[in-house]
């Protein structure tokens, strides 16, 4: 299963805003997503609530995982998107 570890650019992390940036992002995809904080259990990056649940801040490093044909685009797309701080825009 493909993977990317990237640091949060959002100035106040993985809260609702961004959270549902990226989740609407996963869903579109048709991919199983996964994310995890550090070291952390992953969670489904589809579902809002358990992205929120992470308590991922601006600077952590969180794993991104995807199964599924295109998984590698999909990742890549992701990373773009929390490579950027999505407050700002």
């Amino acid at each position: 299963m493909p993977t990317r570890t990237v640091a949060l650019a959002s100035a106040v992390g993985l809260h609702a805003r961004p959270a549902a940036l990226l989740t609407t992002a996963v869903n579109e995809s048709g991919l199983d997503v996964t994310l995890a904080l550090g070291a952390g259990q992953p969670v489904d990056a589809g579902s809002i609530l358990e992205v929120m649940t992470l308590g991922a801040g601006h600077g952590d490093l969180v794993t991104v995982s995807a199964e599924g044909a295109g998984a590698d685009a999909v990742l890549d797309g992701l990373v773009a998107l929390l490579t950027r701080d999505l407050d700002a825009e």
